[in-house]
């Protein structure tokens, strides 16, 4: 099936939020999936793998899947849902892992797994999370499903690996911060696009766009959740603040708050991220307003964003594409939104 054959791009509904009540079937239909999936796991972890699986999540890497392979608002294909459960279910062990490495207390505005359960459940939570996900992408009639996400696990095993290793390392540069996203974060968004487009039956042209669309904005998801663990408000975010400082973990607008700041200040920032010093975390916010940090970070993730939509642009007349960059278009409103509640706080 050709770019021809499939369904044109229709004027776009009022308003970003138009998408996703589109998207509600779909969503309804992978919350069924998942559900359906708790008889799957023994008895004496039911309850825990319940409270992961709750329906209160963004579904980004699922709108990923249903957007990238979208046939029209009536056709749900269940190959689509049996896709977006699998990077659902990856996605989520990967939280409950990321959990316990940042000692985080909130997740979703709850505790999370690690503070409910104990971080020693949590971490065997995790693998029997990511245990089922393989599971579920090996009932595909071909190998390549599994295949891809279990290169696409390994992968975000390796970014997870490779910025524990770099906690407290104040050599860090924004390449290797970029290998690291591009590896933990952007990879679950690249493969989402790509088995949504591809089990669509969509062509390999749109297909590899669209797998390409999604790694850039994955990238550009991540710094901006970077950027809100320090500009945003925990009753807003719905999760623990501070945690990147706290656990000496590098990201952009800490190295780019490096950059501005000089002397004793930059000192200083350098003993907390190296542990050798109690984190400030209201100081250094502070001095990211003052240096103009969110505006540096904020313009990488447009220009991530645009880099993505150029990548969509030779097949923006098929409606999957145009729905793709709405979500693009959705992150930059968010971007715009954190910056005013930044401001306001």
């Amino acid at each position: 099936m050709t770019e021809r054959d499939a369904r044109t791009a229709e004027p776009p509904p009022p308003g970003l939020g138009g998408s996703f009540v589109r998207l509600q079937p779909h969503l309804r239909a992978l919350d069924d999936f998942l559900r359906s999936q708790l008889d799957g796991f023994e008895p004496e972890i039911h309850d825990l793998v319940e409270y992961c699986m709750d329906t209160s999540g963004k579904r980004i890497r699922p709108a990923l899947v249903f957007f990238s392979g979208w046939r029209g608002p009536d056709q749900i294909p269940a190959a689509l849902v049996q896709a977006a459960a699998v990077v659902e279910m990856v996605h989520l062990a990967t939280l409950v892992h990321d959990d316990i490495m940042d000692r985080a207390e909130l997740r979703r505005s709850r505790p999370t797994a690690a503070r409910r359960y104990g971080s020693d459940s949590a971490v065997l939570l995790g693998d029997a999370l990511l245990a089922q996900a393989v599971h579920i992408a090996a009932q595909f009639p071909s190998t390549e499903v599994c295949q891809v996400v279990s290169a696409a696990t390994r992968r975000v095993c390796a970014g997870e690996i490779a910025q524990t290793f770099r906690r407290g390392d104040t050599a860090i540069t924004r390449d290797a911060y970029r290998r690291v996203i591009d590896l933990k974060t952007a990879e679950l968004f690249r493969i989402s696009c790509l088995l949504g487009a591809r089990l669509a039956g969509y062509e390999d042209g749109y297909v590899e766009a669209a797998a390409e669309f999604g790694r850039s904005l994955g990238i550009a998801y991540q710094i901006y959740d970077d950027l809100a663990d320090f500009f945003g408000e925990e009753k807003n975010i719905g999760k623990t603040l501070g945690t990147d400082l706290a656990g000496g973990k590098v990201t952009l607008p800490l190295l780019v708050l490096l950059e501005k700041l000089s002397g004793a200040e930059r000192s200083e920032l350098l003993e907390e991220i190296r542990k050798c010093r109690t984190p400030q975390f209201e100081h250094r916010r502070a001095q990211m307003r003052g240096h103009g940090v969110f505006a540096v970070v904020a313009e990488d993730i447009r220009a991530e964003l645009k880099k993505g939509m150029a990548i969509l642009s030779p097949w923006a007349r098929l409606e999957p594409a145009l729905l793709l960059g709405q979500l693009g278009e959705l992150l930059r409103q968010q971007v715009d939104n954190l910056r005013d509640q930044g401001e306001s706080s």
